[in-house]
């Protein structure tokens, strides 16, 4: 090969290299963007859902998942009847209601966490360690009555300050069968219905 091609391939390899870096600085630059929400969903969603809607999405939508995972330990480890047939009711409504505010949120551009929160999955854990005893039954049915009776707060302060109508429908629907569910642990007692 000759000297000037030498260079030249030289020259086109190092702007290969060069195009390709600044393609994965771009990317990561997005990503990072992306990540700490100055341009991404969270940003997007902070301007097409009021401060409420969002915080009201996202915290409901945790809770369904919480009381899903509950639900399914429950059926797992609860020592009574009547703490795996609530469990049971739990997981089957709990994933209806997530599947409708899933619809309701994405089309109000807001995105969802996808797990539990810290707090949520730490007070499963809790309830997890009295597996096979019957302290598990009075545990989970107290950390039940405690997460519904919150999620109760949750939904009536979305139906006096939310601002989506989609939203706010969603909390209307979901709140009888939230009522329920409390009504069935209330107490510490178990009341399947």
């Amino acid at each position: 090969m000759d000297a000037a091609r030498k260079v030249a391939f030289r020259d086109r390899a190092a702007w290969k290299e060069m195009s390709a870096m600044r393609n994965r600085l771009l990317i990561i630059t997005a990503v990072a963007a992306a990540v700490t929400g100055v341009c991404g969903p969270a940003a997007v969603a902070a301007a097409s859902a009021g401060d409420q809607d969002t915080a009201f999405a996202r915290s409901a939508h945790q809770g369904n998942l919480a009381e899903i995972a509950a639900g399914q330990d429950a059926q797992k480890h609860a020592m009574t009847a009547c703490v795996k047939d609530v469990g049971a009711i739990l997981v089957a409504d709990h994933q209806k209601l997530d599947t409708d505010l899933k619809a309701v949120a994405a089309k109000s551009t807001i995105p969802l966490p996808t797990m539990p929160s810290a707090e949520q999955q730490q007070k499963l854990m809790t309830v997890q360690q009295q597996a096979g005893t019957a302290r598990y039954d009075a545990a989970w049915l107290a950390d039940q009555e405690a997460a519904h009776t919150q999620t109760l707060a949750l939904i009536d302060k979305q139906i006096k300050t939310g601002t989506d109508t989609s939203l706010t429908n969603a909390a209307h629907k979901a709140r009888p069968i939230v009522a329920m569910h409390l009504d069935m642990v209330r107490g510490g007692t178990c009341h399947a219905k």
